[in-house]
């Protein structure tokens, strides 16, 4: 039987030709013979192109510099494409070519790569080679990616045409199983990449002799370093062992590096093999190195954080229970933790193991069902929301019977519950309680408010105009507590009860940071049977409030904020370290947005023990950059399902932002608070409220608080922060991420337009 296979080959990229490789070898392996059909379209492999643009001419002047070494790569990626692949006789340039073809196969398969792809191809559309429209022969996929996480607008249904003729259907990635069920209606076999269907030795054997004598720490990025640059450092200083960098990326990746431009696959498949450690952003680099058990650690793009589960080095790792080799988050592993290879070699067989079976099935056209997913390593934890789902928000702490569950840092300084396996006793209580593994209900549009206290001092204590402070002192008067967050003397943030309005300051103002609610859900419940109470926080901390006591209680009042997310209690509290450690004194408060110079100017206060102040506009501060750039918020904050106007609390607070010149001229230089009524509960409290208020669009109230309608976005720099953050000395991060920039990159930045900035940060990008 003979079947003819379309997929990427001839790229000269690394994991394109060791793939193609692969997947005949493993169709030879089922008693198949497998030809690659030769389509070579829009692919110009020549290391000099002409200079069209000024990247390109970049390009052609860094080449030009190392041809002789790139010349060679070349050359031995022809004659690895020549010793390995098994190609057709003529090369064909088109659609066309292969239709009048006589094509001698019993099948066609579209392989692995991202061959469905359509923003890589000239007119952003599927190029139909890919899924054997030229031929009415049966049809099956292994292993296509899409590389996209969603398809552009308006392809589903071309999608599903060529869809259509497939008998079986596998993709690489959870993401492309999503796109394949959501334009075609049909169920795609997520398999392993076709470099995975190979052992060790398969590779072994195709590998060149020893590129590099003695050990050394391989790199091979494909893209900027970013996260890996504090790894591959501190691994040279500790282990004393030379960088070897096989060049993808232009940047010299460690000062001291040995650069290699000449590698072919054999030479690339040589130095994995035989590396002391590897760091690499490259998708094959993982594989390979999980091939070889060599001790790794990798890198993926910001979206992949933000969407671990339409990431392809994700969805493999996670099927390893590897996962901790990924860098730049708060589980990943320490720079010496070897990778659980055992464990990891056992669930890669019975992948292996699974994906080949598919492919039996496939290749004799029998029916196929789909395969469990083998359990990811959790030991004894129950369900709980995932790493980047997880809010911190205790509720599943205070809700487990038998205190099994606490909150534990983590490496970026997050709390996130930790299950002793002891004390569990599996009933459930904590998963029924988590409030991100529940759908909220849908709530009424608020009533949106421009508020001010009538109370000049409260109003000038305050970061806006003062209206939690009318509420609070509401709930006082009637004899209750009012729950809020307040700094402590080492400037740790965490909820604490307040019975009487003169310590009703301290939970004024804003504070940049999560708090810790440990205790704190427990305490409330044993308020609200005999007194009334207010718990103010951020949304997910209400829900989890709520979710906690299973019911809304009528003398529970809540108020939640407009929140731009949650920023670590760990870096918080080093930054205090750091700014107690420039200025050689204790700080006694910190006011995060002080109205020295009025409330459109906020200023970052610290008060030292000694009674002397510091004060400066918040954002040209080290703590109020990266706050404003969100570069240190938790995981789950991009992604937040409460920016929106489904409100949990009773009440909503925030500042009211995008005020024209000519609105509350009068007001505004004093603060003005946007507040949301949202239940009738909080519409029956804001009439007895001693409030100033005013009627405000709810669609302006959004246009000035964008985190009403939709999460932050999270930046390119996070994780290479954290990785940073989890390796160096504290000072050296600040130095290196929250600095101002140079004089002149500010003139320009202010000169700049807003596209010719991206222009310059595409450009840089590509070192």
């Amino acid at each position: 039987m003979k079947a003819g296979l379309v997929t990427f080959y001839h790229l000269h990229h690394y994991g394109a030709i060791l793939q193609a490789a692969a997947t005949q070898r493993a169709l030879a392996s089922l008693g198949w013979d497998c030809e690659t059909i030769d389509y070579f379209v829009n692919q110009d492999i020549r290391i000099l192109k002409p200079p069209t643009t000024p990247g390109r001419a970049a390009n052609d002047a860094y080449n030009t510099l190392h041809y002789p070494a790139l010349k060679r790569r070349w050359q031995r990626f022809e004659t690895f494409s020549k010793a390995h692949l098994n190609l057709t006789s003529r090369r064909y340039a088109s659609w066309e070519e292969l239709k009048r073809a006589a094509l001698p196969y019993d099948l066609l398969i579209s392989g692995s790569d991202q061959i469905w792809n359509p923003t890589i191809f000239p007119d952003g559309r599927f190029d139909p080679v890919f899924f054997g429209t030229f031929s009415p022969l049966r049809k099956i996929a292994y292993a296509p990616s899409f590389g996209v996480g969603h398809l552009p607008e308006g392809m589903e249904e071309e999608l599903k045409g060529y869809l259509c003729a497939f008998s079986h259907l596998s993709v690489r990635e959870a993401s492309g199983r999503d796109i394949v069920r959501e334009a075609a209606g049909r169920e795609a076999e997520v398999v392993l990449d076709p470099t995975l269907l190979l052992t060790a030795e398969d590779w072994s054997a195709l590998a060149a002799e020893r590129v590099v004598r003695g050990e050394y720490i391989l790199c091979y990025c494909i893209a900027r370093s970013g996260a890996l640059e504090p790894y591959i450092r501190r691994l040279a200083e500790e282990t004393g062992l030379p960088v070897v960098q096989l060049c993808g990326t232009r940047r010299k990746l460690h000062p001291k590096a040995k650069l290699i431009f000449d590698a072919g696959p054999a030479e690339f498949l040589s130095l994995f093999r035989h590396a002391a450690y590897v760091c690499t952003n490259s998708f094959h680099g993982t594989v390979f190195s999980v091939q070889f058990q060599r001790p790794f650690f990798t890198a993926v793009a910001p979206a992949e954080l933000q969407e671990p589960e339409r990431s392809r080095t994700f969805s493999l790792l996670s099927r390893l229970g590897l996962t901790d080799r990924v860098v730049g988050k708060g589980d990943a592993a320490g720079l010496g933790d070897l990778p659980g290879w055992s464990a990891a070699e056992e669930r890669l067989q019975a992948a292996r193991a699974g994906a080949m079976a598919y492919l039996r099935a496939a290749l004799a056209d029998e029916p196929w069902e789909r395969a469990k997913e083998p359990p990811r390593p959790q030991g004894n934890r129950p369900l709980l929301a995932d790493r980047t789902h997880c809010t911190g928000c205790s509720a599943c702490a205070a809700a487990c019977p038998k205190d099994a569950i606490t909150l534990v840092r983590d490496r970026e300084g997050f709390a996130f519950p930790q299950v002793d396996p002891e004390r569990c006793v599996h009933c459930g209580i904590c998963t029924k309680t988590c409030p991100m593994l529940r759908e909220r209900a849908k709530t009424p549009l608020p009533a949106a408010f421009a508020a001010w206290n009538r109370e000049a001092d409260i109003r000038r204590d305050s970061t806006s105009g003062g209206a939690f402070s009318a509420l609070a002192d509401y709930v006082l008067e009637g004899g209750g507590v009012v729950f809020g967050a307040a700094l402590d003397g080492k400037q740790h943030l965490r909820h604490t009860a307040c019975f009487r309005k003169e310590d009703l300051w301290r939970l004024r103002g804003a504070k940049y940071v999560q708090s810790d609610l440990e205790g704190v859900f427990r305490e409330v419940r044993k308020c609200l049977e005999t007194r009334q109470v207010l718990f103010s926080g951020t949304p997910c901390q209400v829900d989890g409030l709520y979710r906690y006591l299973g019911t809304r209680p009528e003398n529970l009042t809540t108020c939640d904020l407009v929140c731009h997310g949650v920023p670590s209690p760990g870096v918080w509290e080093d930054m205090a370290r750091h700014i107690e450690k420039k200025r050689g004194r204790e700080l006694q408060t910190v006011r995060f947005r002080n109205k020295v110079e009025g409330w459109q100017n906020s200023h970052f206060t610290a008060v030292y023990d000694d009674g002397t102040v510091d004060t400066h506009p918040l954002f040209e501060t080290e703590f109020g950059r990266a706050f404003g750039r969100a570069l240190f918020l938790r995981p789950c904050c991009y992604r937040c399902p409460y920016a929106c106007l489904n409100r949990v609390g009773d009440f909503t607070l925030g500042d009211l932002w995008g005020l024209r010149p000519d609105e509350l001229p009068e007001q505004q230089q004093k603060g003005v608070s946007l507040l949301l009524v949202n239940t009738p509960h909080g519409s029956h409290i804001f009439d007895q409220l001693h409030l100033v208020r005013q009627p405000f669009p709810v669609e302006r109230a959004i246009a000035g608080n964008p985190r009403l309608a939709s999460p932050i976005t999270q930046p390119p720099d996070r994780a290479a922060f954290f990785a940073a953050y989890a390796l160096e000395p504290f000072d050296q991060v600040v130095r290196k991420f929250c600095a101002l920039p140079p004089l002149p990159v500010r003139a320009m930045g202010k000169a700049l337009s807003p596209e010719m900035k991206a222009k310059v940060k595409k450009v840089l990008r590509r070192g």
